[in-house]
This record gives structure tokens, sequence and C-alpha cells, in this order.
């Protein structure tokens, strides 16, 4: 499809999107293009009425919700590109209501599962500093997985206990890390420093070569595994773990914004849903009927 190269590239090199995420952008807009033939049209004279039929179309595939969103969202930045590129004169999925769908709530950890997971941790293996170290910062700073993984010693201020990540489109912020990840991270670097210079990555596996996304999982899934816990842990529910915990605690809720990264305060708000421990702890504090008299 012409133009679809061009609006890749500037996913993936302008607003650095993941290669996963390129890659659906791609699929669902061939799928457009099929569409298009079908129904004997281009791009540039598809309209608003013919984009509800392409809506009703991905419905009566049977398509979920989610993906039906996800489907018009392409298409939507799809003629956005090639408007500014001067392609087409108007964007008929702009206007074009997004299926609407409750977002649930993120899910986490409570303080004793973390304390659980750090227990479960190996020290006999010889991946212990490594393993540590990937938990204490992850449970520290609230980092995505990407970030993480992406993360150079160079980014790292032992000092002032600070790291610099780069984010989604490419976007830094600087984030701090306590005691505890400090040494967890020294003790890491100290004992694998030629592994790491050899590798040119701050996290090896065991192979001494960088640690990839699908090792990472590896590493959690074993820890879950270790500390024989039915739980569905992920990188991202430790960072909905350290938002909670943040939050649970009193810290100010555009602080903890600034930490994620979130550009809107509303995806930030969502993890203000507090643990049934820290109701309770609250009504049995503030409650005159729970008072002494």
């Amino acid at each position: 499809m012409q133009y679809l190269k061009k609006f890749l590239d500037t996913l993936s090199f302008q607003r650095n999107l993941s290669e996963h995420t390129v890659s659906s952008y791609e699929k669902d807009i061939l799928e457009f293009g099929r569409f298009l033939e079908v129904e004997r049209l281009t791009i540039d004279d598809f309209k608003y009425m013919d984009a509800r039929n392409y809506l009703n179309f991905l419905y009566q595939k049977g398509l979920k919700k989610p993906t039906v969103s996800r489907k018009i969202s392409a298409l939507r930045s799809f003629y956005n590109f090639l408007l500014d590129g001067k392609a087409v004169d108007n964007n008929p999925f702009v206007n074009l209501p997004s299926p609407k769908q409750e977002k649930p709530l993120p899910g986490f950890l409570y303080e004793n599962e973390i304390n659980t997971l750090f227990d479960s941790l190996d020290k006999d293996s010889k991946m212990y500093e490594r393993d540590l170290a990937i938990l204490e910062l992850f449970y520290a700073t609230g980092i995505r997985a990407s970030e993480l993984l992406t993360l150079k010693t160079s980014n790292i201020d032992f000092t002032g206990q600070l790291i610099k990540v780069a984010g989604k489109g490419g976007k830094e912020r600087v984030l701090p890390f306590g005691e505890p990840a400090k040494e967890a991270l020294e003790a890491y670097i100290d004992a694998n420093r030629e592994a790491i210079e050899h590798a040119g990555s701050l996290w090896i596996n065991h192979r001494r070569g960088p640690l990839t996304g699908r090792g990472l999982r590896y590493v959690i899934n074993m820890m879950v595994k270790r500390s024989a816990s039915s739980l569905h842990v992920h990188p991202h529910k430790i960072r909905h773990s350290f938002a909670t915990h943040l939050l649970n605690n009193g810290a100010d809720l555009r602080a903890v914004q600034d930490l994620l990264g979130h550009e809107s305060l509303s995806t930030t708000q969502r993890y203000t849903h507090i643990s049934k421990e820290q109701l309770r702890k609250t009504y049995l504090t503030h409650h005159p009927a729970n008072n002494k008299r």
C-alpha cells in the first residue's frame, strides 16, 4: 500500500515505538487495504460513512472491543500521517467513536507478596546478584521492562542514587532509588564487570550474553515458581505495585505520575485503588466508633 512504508518508518524512528507495535499497525493497515479493494475504494475517496461501514465490518467479524479500538486507532494515526503529507484532504476516522470499554484496575502485589519474591531468590545461584538487582530496581523505581533492559551503567548515578531512563517516545526521565537497590546494583556490577563490558549490556544471561525480554520473563517466572506462589507476576505488575504502595503510603499523585512517566494524570489515577488492608487500617484509625471514649 502506498505511503505505508514511510508511515511505519515514522513509527519506528521518530515515535520510537516497539517492533511489536509497528508490526500490529502494519497488519491493521494491510487488512484495511484489502477492505478497500473489495469495496472498490481508494484511500483518498474513503469518507466518514465508509469508516462507519468499516467499523461494522470489524464487528461482524466477531472481534472484541479492544481489538476493534486498536485497529481504528491505527487507521486514525495513518490518516493523520497522510493528512500531514497532503496525500488526503480529510481524516474519515477522526470523528468515528471508538468502542467504549471498561479498563480493569491494574493488578498489584501486596507488600508481603513482594517480600515473598525477594525471599524466593536462590542465594546459591550464580545469577543471584543479577536477579536481586533486577527485582530491587523494578520495585524501587517502577520502570518498565523495556526501560530496564536498555539501561546502561553510564545511566546510573550511584552517588546521587539516580538512574536516567528512556521511556515511551524516547522521553527521558530521572528516577531515584534507595539504598537496597544501590547495594544490589553495585554487588551485581562488581561481580560481573568483565562480562557486562564484553556483552555490551548491563544485564547478562547465564551464558554471559545480553539478557533479552524473553529471558527477563523467564527470570521473573522462576522467582514466582520458587516462591511456590500461584500469583501471575510479570514486570508490569511490579510496576503497578510500586505505584500502589507509594500512593497507599501518602505519596503525591503528581509525583507518582512523574515517576511512572505518564503523560496523563488520569492514567496514574487508576492506581488510587486502595488495598483492603490499607482500607481496614484507615477505617480503624479514623472512624470515631473505634476511638476510645
